[in-house]
């Protein structure tokens, strides 16, 4: 990397002076722990997810473990998941004493497949967990269809997906519930937090028990319950972030559109018909046809400034949390070849709103010069 090259980060979490002053007159006023920030952050979040009910917490796998909880899902239940996904989507189930099932991806989208999801389906499954993986929504559809059929929840893992619709429905509005993440890398934060959102109005209510020791009013504990509120200086923050929201997701198709044009030798991101992908990642595959590995590809372009990461170099069926021991901690549903294609070809490169017009042309000569235009 030469001297007047600076590094192009592969992510760009955005704290603005309106989200410190937010925090500022949060800290000031003294009211810190959840209070009327976190109200207006929900009743606000709630419009991008068809009016649905909010309930604010402090992570996106707290947003997951909850949901299962307030489902009745737990000990004896199976849970399909994917397995090319981050480990929280499954560790979530297992936190709630539920078996993660792993099923295979579809290649395009990286979302869970409906057809592999079906085949896994046995007497014990509860619920199917589809993620929006990098911002592309899951074949909602069919999931509905199959959901219905088989008399099963669907809790949505919506992380990476703030704003992301499929067919004019925002993703958010299709499960039983639906969990997001404000994680400082996600697309809007509010430096750590979730969100569940759901259309049953009991849910919500146990939701909010749920995540408050079990209680609505102060020491009248209705059920047993966990301690993962939201602080209203995380809501006041996350309040200005979701006001850039609709730039910001504008400015990051803008930016996968001129990656789309101008990449050579590399699978760009196929967008699905009807779907609004909200670009968290803008992930490319390096195969074979290439001529190099991904592996390589990813130094060489970190060796010149590009900033780029790997996400997930090993699916969660194979990691330590989750092998099979004497304990069954999850399970497979026959192979997942398109999981482990995935894993072996899939390449994040920058795709963030902070991007600059010089620092997209600078990527894309790069990646092109990188990959040698072997396709």
């Amino acid at each position: 990397m030469s001297h007047d090259q600076h590094m192009i980060r592969a992510a760009a979490p955005v704290i603005g002076e309106d989200e410190i002053e937010a925090a500022v007159r949060v800290l000031r006023g003294g009211m810190v722990a959840q209070g009327p920030e976190v109200a207006a952050f929900e009743e606000e979040f709630s419009k991008i997810v068809d009016g649905r009910h909010c309930v604010a917490v402090n992570s996106g796998t707290s947003a997951l473990h909850l949901s299962l909880v307030a489902l009745g899902i737990g000990p004896g239940d199976e849970v399909i998941v994917p397995s090319f996904t981050f480990a929280a989507t499954a560790n979530a189930v297992r936190l709630a004493g539920a078996t993660p099932v792993f099923v295979d991806i579809e290649r395009d989208s990286f979302c869970l497949s409906p057809q592999a999801a079906e085949a896994a389906i046995t007497p014990r499954t509860a619920a199917i967990t589809p993620v929006h993986l990098y911002g592309h929504p899951a074949a909602m559809g069919a999931f509905t269809a199959l959901a219905e059929r088989h008399g099963l929840s669907i809790v949505e893992d919506a992380a990476q997906a703030h704003a992301a619709a499929l067919d004019g429905t925002p993703v958010g509005a299709f499960g039983a519930a639906a969990c997001f993440s404000f994680y400082p890398t996600k697309n809007m934060h509010s430096l750590e937090g979730g969100m569940v959102t759901t259309g049953d109005a009991a849910v919500a209510r146990t939701l909010r028990l749920l995540r408050n020791q079990g209680m609505e009013q102060r020491y009248a504990n209705e059920i047993v319950g966990f301690n993962v509120r939201m602080t209203d200086v995380a809501a006041a923050i996350g309040r200005g972030q979701l006001r850039s929201l609709p730039a910001w997701t504008r400015q990051r198709r803008a930016n996968a559109a001129v990656l789309d044009a101008g990449l050579r030798g590399v699978v760009t991101p196929p967008v699905a018909e009807g779907a609004e992908h909200v670009y968290h990642q803008y992930t490319i595959r390096i195969g074979a046809e290439s001529g190099k590995d991904r592996e390589t590809v990813s130094l060489e372009l970190l060796e010149r400034g590009i900033g780029n990461a790997v996400y997930y170099p090993t699916p969660v069926h194979r990691l330590a949390a989750f092998r099979t021991g004497e304990k069954v901690l999850g399970h497979t549903a026959g192979e997942l070849p398109e999981t482990e294609r995935a894993a072996a070809e899939a390449l994040s490169v920058p795709v963030h709103p902070m991007l600059t017009p010089q620092e997209l042309d600078r990527l894309t000569a790069t990646v092109n010069e990188v990959v040698g235009d072997r396709a």
